[in-house]
This record gives structure tokens, C-alpha cells and sequence, in this order.
């Protein structure tokens, strides 16, 4: 059966987005025991593989069943703030009711028949407050090793999605916006519907709560939800673009563009599937970054990107409009 999330008036005042440094951290450690999530993240995976074997994540693992399995919400509930640190997300899962933790860890170790029997599920769930504090401190180390030293690039590919989608909802409303979000999410008479999604027996309504809607980088082809209480329902979705996020090579610019902008600058526009930095642009265009440089500024005072900056870079990436050209091909009509 699909998930159905019936929305009230006051569900759909309350909805919004957010960006979870802890959820992404849990859907990338999904992502290396899920393989129908592997298809865009080859390159990630081959570049994680030995730090994954050298971080000994066995006691995260007893928590990750199977697909269709449940997963504890503690691990990464859904944040009450747009943008929270990984910092201040961590010490929040870290202060999880004890009790609460117990219930999760139990119903997550039933997905698999005789896990809660062995010797490392029992020990978890003897004193669930201890355990909280492990797979807080292998959460931790998960994320410095495996998300932080890339986290401005995922972060700047989840802000162009949210940024995206608030645009449609300027343009069309809530419609747009949810209509929009997956093929497998369907929006009519006020429900929001996930298909393809397992039952989930303790699915809670929102409740004039609303819906919080988060994009990832690594929950691809699945769109997750089914947050129990006390957690506020959440849909996390494929972030746009994230397909193209460990690619290293640039598409090409349409020829139309290129001869309207020369083809250096039109394959700077083109190459900015996701935000970027000079120095990205410049190693995969095989370019100065001067150039690079000179080319963005021209893009930006033509009003095709937006710079912002980020820590110690400044990302750069495209408005509407450069969209619209970059991803356009125009021919001249034959004659």
C-alpha cells in the first residue's frame, strides 16, 4: 500500500524545507548497504571504500536492515531549525530519551528475525543511553570522514534544489512545489501520497503540524518518509542535480550557446549543473583560473549566476535564466 499524508489548511501554512548534516550523514551510510542506490555515486563509492573498512561501523550496522527495513529516527531526526550544524544536530541526538531510543532500536532490530537475540543486540538494548552515546561518537566519525570534506559542495547542491522548488511555488504555488518533488510522490484533494513505499503501520498524520520536506544527495531512487512520533512527518526526496554531483566531466554547451557566447564561457554555464568554486570550474575545464574567473563575472553581470559564499569559497550558480539557456538547444531551422 502507499503512504498517504492527508494535509489540513494549517499543514499546508506549516510546511518547509530544511537541510540535515546528520539525515544526509545516515542516508550516505544507507546508501553502502542499499545497492539500487549505487547507480550515481560510483566514483563516491570507490573513493570511500577503504575509509569505510578502516571506521569499524559495525555497531551502525546492526541498525541499517534490510530494504523495506526500519531504521531508528533518532539517528537522524528531522532538525527544528532551516540549517543546523552538524555540530549542534549531533548533541541533540546525543540528549535522545533513553526510552524513546529503546522502543526505536527495538522495532529496527525486529526488520531482521533473531538480531535482537545475539549478543550485539541485546547488549544494545541492556542500556540504550550508552548505546545512543556510541552510535553518536561512530556517527561523528562517519561524518568527518566520509561527508565533511565535500559537505560545501552536497550543501550547495541541496540549497539550488530548495531554491529551485521555491521558485515553482512562487510561480505555482503549492501544487507546483509538490507535484514536483518525485515521480513517485503524487499531490491531489490535499494528500500527498508516496508510491512504491512500504505500509508503515505506525505512519503518523500531520496533524496542522505539516510536512517538513528535505532533499539528499544519497536517497536516490527512493523518496523516505515515515517518521514516527515525536518527530514532525518529513518526505526526503532526491535533491535536483545531485546525479551529476561526483561527475567529474562537463557537459557540453549547446551549440546555439556556445556560438552566442564563445565556447569557453558557454562551457562554463554549462558545467554549472551544481554550484562550484573557480578552482572546481577551472581543473574541469582545463582553465586558468583567471579565465575562470573573468568568464564568471561576465555570467553574473548578465544576470545567468549568482556567487554566494560559503566558509572559505565562494560558490557560483546558475539563476533561471541560465538554466534555461544552458540547458536549451537551439539549432538554426534548416534551409
Amino acid at each position: 500500500m502507499p503512504l498517504t499524508l492527508h494535509l489540513g489548511t494549517d499543514d499546508l501554512t506549516r510546511c518547509r524545507f530544511a537541510i540535515s548534516p546528520l539525515c544526509q550523514t545516515h542516508e550516505a551510510l544507507r546508501l553502502l548497504r542499499r545497492p539500487s542506490r549505487h547507480g550515481y555515486h560510483q566514483g563516491w563509492l570507490r573513493r570511500v571504500r577503504r575509509t569505510v573498512a578502516a571506521l569499524d561501523l559495525a555497531p551502525l550496522w546492526l541498525f541499517v536492515p534490510p530494504p523495506g527495513g526500519y531504521t531508528p529516527d533518532f539517528l537522524g531526526a528531522p532538525p527544528h531549525e532551516p540549517y543546523p550544524s552538524f555540530d549542534d544536530e549531533l548533541a541533540r541526538m546525543r540528549a535522545t530519551d533513553p526510552a524513546l531510543a529503546h522502543a526505536e532500536m527495538v522495532r529496527s532490530l525486529a526488520c531482521t528475525p533473531g538480531l535482537a537475540e545475539t549478543p550485539q543486540g541485546r547488549a544494545a538494548l541492556d542500556d540504550p543511553a550508552a548505546t545512543v552515546h556510541r552510535l553518536a561518537d561512530l556517527t561523528e566519525r562517519a561524518w568527518h570522514a566520509l561527508l565533511a570534506p565535500d559537505w560545501p559542495r552536497h550543501r550547495a547542491v541541496l540549497e539550488a534544489d530548495i531554491a529551485h522548488r521555491s521558485r515553482a511555488a512562487a510561480d505555482g504555488g503549492l501544487d507546483a512545489l509538490l507535484t514536483g518533488l518525485h515521480p513517485a510522490v503524487d499531490w491531489a484533494g490535499h494528500t500527498l501520497t508516496l508510491r512504491r513505499y512500504a505500509d508503515v503501520p505506525d505512519a503518523q498524520p500531520p496533524d496542522g503540524r505539516g510536512v517538513l520536506l528535505m532533499p539528499s544527495v544519497f536517497v536516490w531512487p527512493d523518496v523516505v518518509s515515515g517518521f514516527a512520533r515525536p518527530w514532525q512527518p518529513t518526505v526526503i526526496y532526491p535533491a535536483r542535480g545531485m546525479g551529476r554531483l561526483h561527475t567529474a566531466e562537463a557537459p557540453r554547451p549547446p551549440w546555439a550557446l556556445a556560438r552566442l557566447l564563445g565556447h569557453q564561457r558557454a562551457a562554463v554555464l554549462a558545467g554549472l549543473t551544481t554550484p562550484s568554486s573557480t578552482t572546481e570550474l577551472a581543473r574541469r575545464h582545463g582553465l586558468a583560473p583567471s579565465t575562470v574567473s573573468a568568464h564568471l563575472s561576465v555570467l553574473r553581470e548578465a544576470g545567468l549566476l549568482v556567487s554566494r559564499r560559503q566558509g572559505h569559497y565562494v560558490l557560483y550558480g546558475r539563476t533561471a535564466l541560465g538554466d534555461a539557456l544552458a540547458e536549451g538547444d537551439v539549432r538554426p531551422a534548416a534551409g
